[in-house]
C-alpha cells in the first residue's frame, strides 16, 4: 500500500502510494502513509522526504464513499492528521506529481514544502462539483498562492495543467514524465545533499512556522464547518450519492 525506499546514503526517503486504481486516499491508505512518515524521526540523516503515486497518477483524491455523512468525520480527521504530520515532519518534504493530483491528493501535495511535477500533470480541487468543498485546501492554498487564486480554485473546482500552477509560484520543478525521477535526483544532489541534515531540519521548520500556525488555527474551524454545517445539507448528500451512482446531481440549494 505504501512503499518505502531509502536512497542516497539515507538522505532521501521516498514514500510511494500504491493503491490501484489511481491511488485513492482511503482512511486505511492515509493511516499507513502517516505511519511510514513517522519513521523520519529515527532517521537523522534524512534530508528529503518525497511522496509520490505509483503508476500514471499521483492520486485521484480521497475516497468518495468515505465522504458520506456517517464516515466523513473519521475521514477528515485522518486526512487532516496527515496534513499536520507533514507540517511537523522533521525533514524537508516534497510531492512528486505525475498525472492527476486531485482533491485530497492535491491537499497532501499542498502540505509538502515543495512540489515537483511532470509537464503533463493536472492539479486541482474539484470537490464543489460534488456539493462540498476541500477544507485543507481552503486553509493551505491562500498562504501558498494568494487569496484570489485560492478562492478561484475552490469556488470553480477547475483542474488546471501544471503551467498554471507554475505561474502561481507553487511548483518548484517541472520535467517530462519519464524524466521526473532523474530530475528530482539531480535537484536533491545539487541543493540538499551537500547540506547538514540538522540545519535543513531546522530550516524546514522555520519556513513552515507561519503556515503551520495558520493551519492549526483555521483547519479545526473548517472541519467544523464541513461536518456540522455542510454535511447537514441535502445538497452535500445528493452530490456524493450522485457521483457514486454516476448521474447528474439534482440540487435543492439547501
Amino acid at each position: 500500500m505504501i512503499l518505502t525506499e531509502i536512497r542516497h546514503d539515507g538522505g532521501h526517503m521516498r514514500l510511494i502510494i500504491e493503491q490501484p486504481k489511481a491511488n485513492i486516499l482511503s482512511i486505511a491508505v492515509i493511516h499507513t502513509l502517516r505511519r511510514a512518515l513517522s519513521e523520519v524521526d529515527r532517521l537523522p540523516h534524512t534530508r528529503l522526504v518525497t511522496i509520490e503515486g505509483a503508476g500514471d497518477h499521483f492520486s485521484y483524491g480521497a475516497s468518495v464513499e468515505e465522504h458520506r455523512a456517517d464516515r466523513i468525520p473519521d475521514a477528515l480527521a485522518e486526512l487532516h492528521g496527515l496534513v499536520r504530520d507533514l507540517l511537523a515532519c522533521p525533514a524537508p518534504t516534497a510531492a512528486v506529481v505525475r498525472g492527476r493530483c486531485l482533491g485530497g491528493g492535491f491537499e497532501v501535495a499542498l502540505a509538502c514544502d515543495l512540489i515537483f511535477a511532470s509537464k503533463t500533470a493536472i492539479l486541482g480541487v474539484p470537490e464543489i462539483a460534488l456539493g462540498v468543498f476541500p477544507p485543507a485546501a481552503a486553509a493551505l492554498l491562500p498562504p501558498r498562492i494568494g487569496v484570489a487564486r485560492a478562492t478561484r480554485a475552490v469556488l470553480t473546482g477547475r483542474t488546471l495543467p501544471v503551467d498554471d500552477w507554475v505561474a502561481s509560484g507553487l511548483i518548484e520543478l517541472v520535467a517530462p514524465p519519464e524524466e521526473l525521477g532523474d530530475a528530482v535526483d539531480r535537484w536533491y544532489t545539487e541543493h540538499l545533499a551537500p547540506r547538514s541534515a540538522a540545519a535543513l531540519r531546522c530550516a524546514a521548520q522555520a519556513c513552515r512556522l507561519s503556515l503551520t500556525q495558520h493551519v492549526n488555527t483555521a483547519l479545526p474551524r473548517l472541519e467544523h464547518l464541513y461536518v456540522d454545517t455542510l454535511m447537514r445539507t441535502q445538497d452535500a448528500t445528493e452530490g456524493i450519492e450522485a457521483f457514486l451512482e454516476k448521474r447528474p446531481p439534482h440540487w435543492v440549494h439547501a
